[in-house]
């Protein structure tokens, strides 16, 4: 009788568990990892890399023929930076090649110079390099001793200028007598609170103020900080002195109107005027007390 297994059937033998009677396994192919398996290279793609290869080909010649060479550069007629400078700055000199020129760094050299405010550089095949350059406009002219620098409206003193260019550019001029005043040369920047006083009072004429003076002229002293004459010399309104947060310049407005109400019917006896603030002032008249105006 045969001997059965534990569920009842019939005991399998070892033999048919695990010799013939069984299915024979499958064997499995080894897989390689994607980095070493042969990439297909598709047709498409083997000819992009030839057109790639052939135009890297083609720069190369072109980047080593004498044909595109530099022989020209167009430069701008510019009122405050020289030729020399701007050549200088561009610093490409002629037989060139224009394949091997980036326009980036020459205008990043160009932007350094103080009196451009921005330039544009273009490669002209096939021998010319144009220059384009735009130049700080001044808003007023700071004044020290004898030298005038051009002031834009960044404050960026950009050039240096004489006193008859000034007047016949009609810029108003910042006259700066301090003893303490910061050390300025062409490229160096005001005072952003100097900047705003002297752009304010420096765009006030006679009629601003009430005054029958010719014009007005405007300094900046150690003593008594901005002040406002006249020419002919008449009178001195002392504006004083600007921080950047207790006593700033937008302040200038309201002095100017006490200003006018203190010269109203009486400019001719007035020698100097103290305007504190917004509200009240001290005039000192010719040869007389100080009076205190409210």
């Amino acid at each position: 009788m045969p001997r059965r297994g534990w569920s009842g059937g019939p005991a399998e033998s070892r033999g048919s568990r695990r010799g013939e009677g069984a299915r024979p396994s499958r064997r499995r192919g080894i897989r390689l990892p994607r980095s070493l398996a042969r990439p297909r290279l598709s047709p498409t793609r083997a000819a992009a890399i030839l057109g790639l290869l052939a135009a890297s080909g083609a720069l190369y010649g072109l980047a080593a023929t004498p044909a595109f060479t530099l022989s020209r550069t167009e430069l701008p007629d510019l009122r405050w930076t020289t030729r020399d400078a701007l050549i200088a700055a561009i610093g490409t000199p002629p037989g060139t090649n224009l394949f091997r020129v980036r326009a980036a760094p020459i205008e990043a050299r160009l932007d350094q110079l103080p009196g451009v405010a921005s330039a544009h550089v273009l490669v002209s095949l096939p021998d010319t390099l144009v220059v384009r350059v735009e130049e700080r406009r001044a808003i007023l002219a700071w004044a020290v001793g004898e030298r005038r620098f051009l002031v834009d409206r960044d404050g960026v003193l950009f050039a240096s200028s004489t006193p008859a260019a000034v007047t016949a550019a009609a810029l108003p001029a910042i006259g700066d007598s301090r003893t303490e005043a910061p050390t300025l040369t062409v490229g160096s920047k005001l005072d952003p609170v100097d900047l705003d006083a002297a752009t304010r009072l420096g765009s006030l004429v006679p009629a601003d103020v009430g005054s029958r003076a010719t014009s007005l002229v405007v300094q900046v002293t150690t003593a008594n900080g901005f002040v406002v004459g006249t020419l002919p010399h008449s009178w001195i309104a002392i504006f004083g002195l600007y921080t950047p947060s207790l006593r700033t310049p937008a302040i200038v407005p309201g002095q100017v109107r006490l200003l006018r109400s203190l010269l109203a019917g009486r400019e001719g006896t007035i020698d100097r005027v103290f305007l504190p603030d917004e509200d009240s002032g001290t005039l000192i008249l010719k040869s007389a007390a100080p009076t205190v105006a409210p």
